[in-house]
């Protein structure tokens, strides 16, 4: 495979299995969740060796660097050597704020049960 120098942001993500098709990284990159060195990037964007990369996606952030570019996609072993992962680990579940649910049909909550959900919410 003969070394690229520069790539186009969205065929890089794509490529390194970021996003699961062209068109979604594309759609990213047009909708701003996709950012270079921390600016807002379109989907043509070159992109080189050594870029940090971020991609938002389901709410959080995936950081990456650039430490080699490839144009057409290739395998998972491949694809985790082309990029360092710098994602920082999730929150722990217990600072995960829970969500209280009521049974389908139970129709509305009364003061008591509303005063038990605010409660339970810290508020």
């Amino acid at each position: 495979m003969a070394d690229v120098t520069a790539a186009r942001v969205d065929s890089w993500a794509w490529a390194v299995r970021l996003f699961k098709t062209r068109s979604a990284a594309t759609t990213a990159c047009r909708a701003g969740h996709v950012r270079i060195n921390g600016e807002k990037v379109k989907a043509a964007q070159p992109l080189r060796i050594g870029d940090e990369v971020r991609v938002r996606s389901d709410g959080f952030d995936r950081i990456v660097v650039v430490s080699r570019l490839v144009v057409k996609r290739v395998g998972a072993v491949m694809a985790a050597e082309c990029f360092v992962d710098r994602t920082p680990p999730p929150p722990p579940r217990e600072t995960v704020a829970l969500v209280a649910t009521r049974d389908r049909g139970a129709g509305r909550p009364t003061k008591r049960e509303r005063r038990e959900v605010d409660r339970l919410r810290g508020r």
